[in-house]
């Protein structure tokens, strides 16, 4: 499907530059489109007939304010197939309104008697799915739908979640072709498929997870050297020996892209049989993999490193918990007897594991230490009756970091290998940080006392030692949600720019393919090389095998970025169903964001969210100032900043909107204990450089 629609703009074109990429739109119409570098922004009346989520041709027209700004040309192929949302009913008319405010709408249905195949049309009000069936072509145009289900009223847990995955396209059960394939490979590995790798299995290669982990795709063993070296095996789950190109498998697993995580359940990117069994590194069953066997000194530089087709028989199935006790990181927990009698092996893959991480932080990894929520459910309903703020054991987080730090260098180790061959590959990449949004993070460091320039942290090692000065602060994580919101997010490319977050020069995801379709394309890469050097030739792809996998890359980030946005959504919805019951009461947290609308504040316990509209907070009229840190009363002056304590009152929970709303405690009293700071008149604010010149703050 091809739409063209040409922009009626005075703009100056930007000779010759246009790309192709997924657009992302805004709830006030505008849109983005992804590529290396930064964003494309397209403003209102260039979307054309573009819709959230399309493959789009764009133009750059211009450069203005906020970078490249282009039109969409041509739609190439339609990302949104289905939306839900409130279904309406006036008369001989039906209409959606969606409830994802950056999908076009209304959608007129097409009959007003249109039934669901089940026979039902639904009540004005309800909540329905539409499936579209007419795209808009022109700007202002709007789509048209046949209803497709009607889940029931809105604000009901079950139907709100189930609304999130329709809008995001999440299908939780697989294609019958794609399951019948995966099922076809029986319950274990035919032996010839074990013709020409190498056995591994008098390596332990125990695999270390969460208890609760369903799928183990990755497993490891360190040995010591005779010259006090380290050699490594970093076995990973032969994923693409099943998942070959061009099957049912393989377009269901492109187009899921990764699997999702619900408080409640996982959607997995593969068919139970291949992730839960024969593709899972299960103990005392032999299993494919794909092995990185690394020799590294006693400082963990890499001295050595060759990747097998292999097969392996896991000893162990271990827990980071069994681990870190059988280790004596903790005396909480289960004892495992099975990580007690692999302990000395575990204590040298340990020790390696702390070198390692030491020369990563050294060279300037980025370690940001924000909380995550952990929702409590109940066992009978499976209803969240609580959120707790994620709280590790120290010496449970030290297991973590083991394979953590082993994973990063399997991952490192596979890109060096690769981009040495010179083989292309799907990289994962994470840019240089945004100035403007580093200026903000930068501008509420210096009025905490944390001196530094914006010249200084372009190089991560700087940045890298910001952080580990903060440790202990009050506010650190306030600070840390703000650098990471000043960070690019990562994405997958062909074209390797380096990974900024980690400091690595190059990186590739190798170490989950059941769970993340890069890793199989990584994989794949793997095994072309393998094939190709035991014959002495050399991997070639056409230009339409790179085309391929360009696009492979560009829509596992949008997948990625999908799968992110479910799992944020629902939590979201789960954490304003537990403050349900909590109307009226008064908690007291943390600013940790403002926007738009109004400021948010963390509480702690519940460990939720609450929005703070500008009208709640007082008697005033509240302003964000021109540094997007603090929120003014234009009145009394009153200044509400991140990391602020405030103590508020739950005043409304919205499951539809997925929000907690609250009002400031004595916000109507003008509290002047800290008056927002006067700028200079006819200066703006600067930073100034360590080479003595000023760097004036841009708008």
């Amino acid at each position: 499907m091809q739409n063209v629609h040409m922009r009626s703009t005075d703009s100056k074109r930007v000779r010759g530059e246009s790309l192709e990429g997924y657009l992302s739109m805004t709830p006030r119409g505008a849109g983005f489109v992804s590529r290396v570098g930064g964003d494309v922004f397209i403003p209102p009346d260039a979307i054309g007939g573009g819709m959230h989520g399309d493959k789009v041709k764009v133009d750059i027209m211009a450069r203005g304010p906020r970078g490249p700004e282009g039109e969409v040309v041509a739609i190439l192929d339609r990302g949104t197939k289905r939306v839900a949302g409130v279904l309406r009913r006036r008369g001989k008319s039906a209409w959606l309104e969606p409830d994802d405010t950056r999908v076009r709408g209304p959608i007129v249905l097409s009959s007003a008697l249109d039934k669901t195949a089940e026979g039902n049309s639904g009540n004005d009000g309800d909540a329905a799915v539409v499936t579209i069936t007419q795209y808009p072509m022109v700007q202002g145009e709007n789509p048209e739908g046949k209803l497709d289900a009607v889940l029931g009223t809105p604000g009901e847990l079950s139907v709100e979640v189930q609304k999130v995955l329709v809008s995001e396209q999440i299908d939780e059960v697989h294609g019958d072709g794609a399951t019948h394939e995966a099922e076809h490979f029986g319950e274990t590995v035919p032996k010839d498929m074990l013709v020409g790798r190498i056995d591994l299995t008098h390596v332990p290669l125990p695999t270390i997870d969460p208890e609760d982990a369903r799928d183990h795709d990755d497993a490891v063993w360190v040995e010591r050297t005779d010259d006090g070296g380290y050699r490594v095996w970093i076995a990973i789950a032969d994923v693409s020996s099943y998942v070959r190109p061009d099957t049912k498998l393989d377009g269901e697993a492109r187009a899921r892209g990764c699997s999702v995580y619900l408080p409640d359940r996982a959607v997995p990117m593969l068919p139970r049989a291949l992730s839960s069994n024969l593709c899972s590194l299960l103990p005392d069953e032999i299993r494919l993999c794909l092995c990185a066997e690394v020799e590294l000194d006693a400082k963990g530089d890499v001295r050595r490193d060759v990747l097998h087709r292999a097969f392996m028989r896991s000893a162990a199935k271990l827990t980071y918990g069994g681990v870190a006790r059988a280790l004596g990181l903790t005396d909480k927990g289960k004892e495992e007897p099975r990580a007690v009698e692999m302990v000395d092996g575990l204590r040298v893959a340990y020790e390696l594991s702390r070198i390692l991480r030491a020369k990563r932080l050294k060279r300037g990894a980025l370690d940001l230490e924000l909380p995550e929520a952990k929702i409590i459910l109940d066992e009978e309903s499976r209803h969240p009756i609580n959120v707790e703020k994620r709280a590790m054991d120290p010496g449970v987080a030290r297991a973590y970091q083991l394979i953590e730090e082993l994973m990063l260098l399997g991952n490192e180790v596979v890109a060096r290998w690769l981009t040495s061959r010179k083989q292309p590959t799907v990289f994962r990449v994470h840019g240089v940080p945004d100035e403007q949004k580093l200026e903000r993070f930068l501008t509420l460091c210096a009025e905490l006392g944390f001196k530094t320039d914006l010249e200084a942290v372009r190089d991560p090692r700087e940045l890298s030692k910001l952080l580990k000065s903060m440790v202990g602060h009050p506010k650190a994580a306030v600070l840390h949600g703000l650098l990471l919101r000043s960070l690019k997010q990562a994405t997958y490319d062909v074209t390797n720019i380096g990974h900024f977050g980690l400091a690595s020069k190059a990186y590739v995801h190798f170490t989950s393919p059941i769970r993340r379709y890069p890793d199989l394309l990584v994989h794949r890469g793997v095994h072309a090389v393998l094939e190709a050097e035991s014959h002495g030739k050399h991997v070639h792809l056409s230009e339409d095998e790179m085309t391929s996998l360009a696009e492979a890359a560009l829509l596992s980030s949008k997948n990625e970025r999908r799968a992110m946005e479910v799992e944020r959504e629902v939590a979201d919805l789960y954490r304003a169903f537990v403050m349900r019951d909590r109307i009226g009461q008064r908690f007291s947290g943390i600013v940790g964001g403002l926007a738009g609308s109004g400021v948010y504040v963390t509480l702690d316990a519940p460990f939720v969210d609450v929005l703070v509209r500008y009208e709640d907070l007082g008697g005033d009229r509240y302003e964000l100032d021109d540094t997007g840190l603090r929120a003014v009363g234009q009145r009394s002056g009153d200044a509400v900043q991140l990391g602020d304590t405030m103590l508020v009152d739950i005043a409304d929970v919205s499951l539809v909107r997925r929000t907690v709303y609250g009002k400031r405690v004595g916000g109507d009293e003008h509290t002047r204990s800290r008056k927002a700071p006067k700028p200079q008149r006819g200066k703006k604010p600067t930073f100034r450089s360590n080479k003595g010149r000023k760097i004036r703050k841009r708008r």
